[in-house]
């Protein structure tokens, strides 16, 4: 595998695909400060509900636009697959475990 693939960016910078898997709205807004999202054409309320609401998703759907489906966008699948399937489950348990305790 040729490494050169690896580090492919189009438009979308290096350090916005690796902060945006750990802190997805932090990254938007400062891309958003830096009007990189101007190629992107996202006006409007529709972008702005995303990055406050669904973040990973707008962030999948920058780097689906920039890139298609390559190997950063497979990288966040897996992470936004594991935030909402992990997030739940711990929040559950931690909240039913205190209801016990209380008892």
């Amino acid at each position: 595998m040729d490494l050169h693939v690896l580090v492919i960016v189009h438009t979308l910078p290096l350090w916005f695909l690796v902060f945006s898997l750990f802190l997805p709205r932090i990254a938007l807004f400062l891309l958003w400060l830096e009007s990189a999202l101007l190629p992107f054409h996202l006006h409007g309320i529709v972008p702005l509900l995303f990055a406050i609401l669904l973040p990973r998703v707008l962030v999948l759907f920058l780097i689906y636009l920039d890139q298609g489906i390559s190997l950063w966008f497979i990288i966040h699948l897996v992470a936004a697959l594991m935030v909402w399937g992990g997030s739940g489950g711990y929040h559950s348990r931690r909240r039913w475990g205190r209801r016990r305790t209380d008892y």
